[in-house]
């Protein structure tokens, strides 16, 4: 009997998946000494970085001056420069758009857009320090190209076992893909991202702290937003961390960054 299950086909893709693993790009948090991998270099990232940026600003209403333009510029100037030498290439822009949407995000190479939905709930500058630290932190982690390899490592891993079980059964087979597929989402994309948030909070501490900022506004921030919006997915479907889990972590780093606050209050 024929075997419904072909070895070439995994022996290719893990052949392949340590290649694209080990040509990957090293990228270090000088925070915290972890050493990750990346689909993308820096200056590809920053490349697709400007691209989407420009695209955000040419169908948005962008707010060019006035208060909330004063309020985001001003601390995004004390941030960046605690962000160290990791941000070194970064080509820094602020962009303020008038949006309900209660957001904001930084993108490769240091472009950054904060939606006027958001001020609201930051309610004071050391509460937006801790959203555009947070958001920054996931820039100069490179956590867009850590994805990217790790989507390209799972698709080949997937394209490879779909190869390899092309003679079972049609049923089988789906039933086979839909399995791994589903233990891909949660058992490693969903985690993953779930990381790279607390890495980022745990960043943007740090950064928000060394600009002067009061880090414990962080987690008063994020306390507010545990109390907005509606019902959200358990932890385990989500790629955010809990609001309680993500709340506790942000304790467990204050005395670090509060170190921090206290040299930048005295210099």
């Amino acid at each position: 009997m024929k075997p419904s299950i072909k070895i070439i086909p995994i022996i290719i893709a893990a052949i392949l998946i340590i290649f694209q693993y080990f040509s990957s790009t090293k990228f270090r948090n000088p925070e915290t000494g972890k050493v990750s991998r990346g689909a993308l270099d820096s200056s590809d990232e920053a490349v697709l970085g400007l691209q989407s940026y420009r695209e955000v600003l040419s169908s948005s209403d962008v707010v060019a001056s006035g208060p909330e333009a004063d309020l985001v510029n001003r601390v995004a100037k004390r941030l960046i420069p605690a962000t160290g030498v990791v941000a070194n290439d970064f080509q820094w822009e602020v962009s303020v758009v008038r949006s309900t949407q209660a957001n904001a995000f930084c993108l490769p190479g240091g472009k950054i857009v904060v939606y006027t939905g958001i001020l609201p709930s930051t309610k004071n500058e050391a509460g937006l320090a801790a959203v555009l630290g947070h958001e920054m932190a996931h820039a100069t982690l490179h956590h867009g190209s850590q994805r990217l390899l790790k989507q390209g490592l799972l698709q080949t891993a997937l394209v490879g076992t779909s190869a390899a079980i092309g003679d079972m059964d049609t049923g089988k087979r789906q039933m086979v893909m839909a399995a791994l597929g589903a233990g891909a989402q949660y058992g490693v994309i969903l985690p993953f991202s779930r990381g790279d948030e607390s890495e980022a909070d745990q960043t943007g501490l740090i950064y928000m702290a060394r600009a002067g900022y009061d880090p414990q506004e962080a987690v008063a921030f994020w306390e507010r937003m545990s109390q907005s919006g509606g019902a959200k997915p358990p932890a385990l479907l989500s790629d955010h961390p809990s609001d309680t889990a993500r709340i506790q972590r942000l304790r467990d780093e204050l005395p670090k960054a509060q170190a921090e606050y206290e040299k930048a209050r005295r210099n």
